[in-house]
Formats: structure tokens, sequence, C-alpha cells
């Protein structure tokens, strides 16, 4: 495959071109197939039809759970799982706090399949559930008991529990190799009826706290409907709403060198929220990670290391003028990088947030300046020590400054201290930049 190129006016010499470091990226499996995307138009009846089973939905989010424990847990996790929990948060949020709240005593089902559903729908939602609940499931001797084996509902739901484990919880790292053998041997056996069999195999290939929320709702869908047992209002409702969601990026890159990610990134920000609520959050981190995807491209495949000091000076300073200074090709990525963060500013200031825009551009600089500090190590062949390495690898990353531009465009109840707390390099971020950085 040949090397990219940029139009005749936009690059230099040829003796210039091979001083490039010029990168021989796959090209764009995408095409341009959802440049512009055919909308789905949803007339009136659909979004009336929508609106009625919504509202039969929502009665069906149990109000009382002191009795028939588990089969209204089965309901929350179902209404979950099938996407559309983002409709009735506050009243699931009602129902997970009097579960928690709960005396298990004999009366409540305190089965495998009960304890361990309970124990995972607290905590994806937050609440401080202990992992000492399982020990009633181990023998004499420490060990989880075989007859648990029998119950592969119960091995399925401790499993998928085990998957919220934290640092210290060894029960929950036994329960999950204990749930992984048998539920491997319970698939080999053959003998699981449909539809625990498909999630039995889904779940050993893709844990839900794996799995992209909006895809997995796709995926069980499709499970959920083949299910003699399933509500029909439910499903007719995950249905429509999953077919009514869609949120179009009207963005297009146009820097040859570069590598077309628009998909593949606007892809990632849907495993952090999905719901249309977030749309403009999903706008803002959308374009600013393709423009932090084209400026890695610019520092490590194309600009040479006299434009790339004038382009992270540029950057520092943030101001319209510095593009006289630039080469052609990066007025087209530093001008739209300006324009980008205006406008976001003048949306937030309509909403009175124009603050929180000022905390990805100092994450944008920062990912600037660090980018040119691996460009200078390359220039002078010089191997940083591991020390060195990590504190500049876990900005390259780009998890600090896209955690941070998450949030620029949510809600309200994000102040002004969130902000200045996710400035200070908290170890939560620390560690999490640290574990993309090694991948």
């Amino acid at each position: 495959m040949s090397s990219p190129k940029l139009p005749s006016s936009t690059h230099g010499s040829m003796s210039d071109q091979q001083n490039r470091p010029l990168a021989k990226f796959h090209p764009n499996v995408w095409g341009d197939i959802f440049l512009n995307p055919t909308k789905t138009n949803i007339d009136a009846a659909t979004q009336l039809q929508h609106q009625e089973l919504k509202e039969k939905v929502r009665k069906m989010v149990p109000v009382d759970v002191d009795d028939e424990l588990l089969q209204k847990l089965r309901m929350i996790d179902t209404i979950k799982r099938l996407g559309v929990s983002y409709h009735f948060e506050r009243e699931i949020e009602e129902a997970l706090h009097k579960v928690y709240e709960l005396d298990l005593d004999c009366k409540h089902d305190q089965t495998l399949e009960a304890t361990s559903l309970r124990f995972r729908l607290l905590r994806e939602s937050g609440f401080p559930v202990p992992c000492e609940t399982f020990n009633k499931f181990k023998d004499d001797e420490g060990n989880f008991s075989k007859s648990l084996t029998s119950d592969v509902k119960g091995l399925l739901e401790l499993y998928e529990a085990a998957h919220l484990r934290v640092h210290g919880e060894e029960i929950l790292e036994e329960a999950l190799a204990f749930t992984t053998a048998h539920l491997e041997l319970a698939k080999a056996g053959g003998f699981l009826e449909f539809p625990l069999s498909a999630l039995v195999s889904h779940a050993l290939y893709q844990p839900i706290r794996k799995a992209l929320p909006r895809l997995d709702a796709r995926r069980f869908i499709a499970v959920y409907q083949d299910d003699a047992s399933h509500d029909k209002t439910l499903l007719k409702f995950a249905e429509l709403d999953f077919n009514m969601w869609w949120k179009d990026l009207d963005y297009a890159v146009k820097l040859p060198y570069a590598r077309g990610r628009l998909v593949e990134c606007y892809f990632w920000i849907l495993g952090m929220y999905f719901e249309p609520k977030y749309s403009f959050a999903r706008e803002i981190l959308s374009k600013v990670i393709v423009m932090s995807s084209i400026m890695d491209d610019t520092y490590d495949s194309y600009g040479t290391f006299e434009e790339l000091q004038l382009l992270t000076d540029a950057i520092q300073r943030w101001d319209v003028d510095c593009m006289d200074q630039l080469p052609d090709y990066m007025k087209l990525f530093y001008k739209p990088l300006l324009d980008l963060y205006r406008e976001a500013e003048e949306a937030m200031t309509e909403q009175g947030q124009s603050y929180r825009v000022q905390y990805s551009i100092n994450k944008f600089k920062e990912l600037s300046e660090n980018y040119f500090a691996e460009v200078k190590w390359y220039r002078d062949n010089y191997v940083p020590t591991m020390e060195e390495y990590m504190r500049v690898a876990t900005t390259t990353g780009g998890t600090t400054g896209l955690n941070v531009t998450s949030l620029v465009g949510m809600n309200d109840a994000l102040t002004p201290e969130i902000f200045n707390w996710t400035s200070t390099s908290p170890k939560i971020m620390v560690a999490c930049a640290i574990s993309w950085s090694t991948l």
C-alpha cells in the first residue's frame, strides 16, 4: 500500500516527504457509509405507541419487594438488559433501595440465584453490599458446596456477580473459578435448554460487566424474544426504543494521512453512555476524541520535528493568530480544533457552565506537550526510564483527557468541585491511564 499523500498545496518537496515518519495505516474498513446515514423515520403513531408502552412498562417496575423477591429482581434485571432502564431510573433506584434495606430473614428467597442477582443489581447501582453474603453457600471445608453444581441458573448469576469483585474479595475470586469451571461443563454437556443455553454460552464469552450496554441490549432482545415466557409489552417497547435511538455525528475529517477512526471512536463512547439525554455530551466527546486521534497521527506519522514544535507551541497558546506560523496541512487541523471548542463553549455558556470547557482544553494542551516529549525522545534516540515513560504515557494514552471531556456536556449535577478533583490526577484516573497505556 502506498504512503498517504496530501493535496499538492499542503505538502513539501520529495526530499521533505522522504524525511517524514510516514506510516502505512490500514485503509478505513468503514468507507463512507456512516458519513451520511439514512435516518429512520419515526411517525407520530409510532411515537405515541412508544409513549404508551413506556407507561405500561413503568408499572412493571416493582414497588413492593417484600414478597416474591426473585421474580421482582428478575424483572428489574430484564428491563436493564433490554436497554430501557434509563427511562425508569428513579423507579428502579427506589426499588433497589428497598431491596438493600430488606432484612434477609427466612421469609425471603435466599437461593443462589436470588442472592447473586440481588448482589449484582445492588453493586451495579453503587450500594455497598458485602461479599460475605456468599459464605452461606460454602461447605464445612470452606469450599463452595458441590450441591450448587446442579443449579445452572444460580451458577450463572454467581458468575456474573463475581465480575463485580474488588481487590481483596477472595470469596468472589473463588466464585469466579468455581462457576466458570462448572458452566463450561454444563455447556459442553449439551443438556441446557434455550434460552439458558444461549445465556451461558454468551456469558462465558463476554460477561455483562465487560459488555457495551447498547450492543448487549441488541443481543439480549434477540434472546428474549425467543423465550416463550417473555413479556410481550416489555419486548415491544424494547424493540421500538432501540430502533428510535440514533444520534448522527455530522463531522468529517479531511486529512488523508490520518486514520479514519470516527466510527471506531464513537463506538468507544457508547461504552461510556448511550442514553439519549447524553447526546450532547457524546457529540462533544466524539469530536474531541477524533481530533485527539488526528493529532496523535500527526505527531507519530507525518509531522517533522520543526513542524511539530510549531504545532505544540500553537496549541499551548490556543490563539487563532498562530495559524500563520503553521504549515498548510496543520491549519486544516488547528482551525477546526479551535472552532470545536469555541462552539462547545458557546453551547455550555447557554447552560451557565462554560467553565467546564477550559478543563478539557487544558487536558488537550497537556496531551500535545506529552506527544512532543515522545517525539523528542525519538529524535534524540533517547530511551527513557520506566518512571519517565509512565509519566508521559499515562497522558498520551488519552484516557485522562477523555475522562475529563466526557463530563463536559453532562447534567447539572456535576459541580466545579468535581472538575477540580479530576484535574488533580486522582488515583482512579491514574490507574485507568496506566491500565490503558500498558495494553
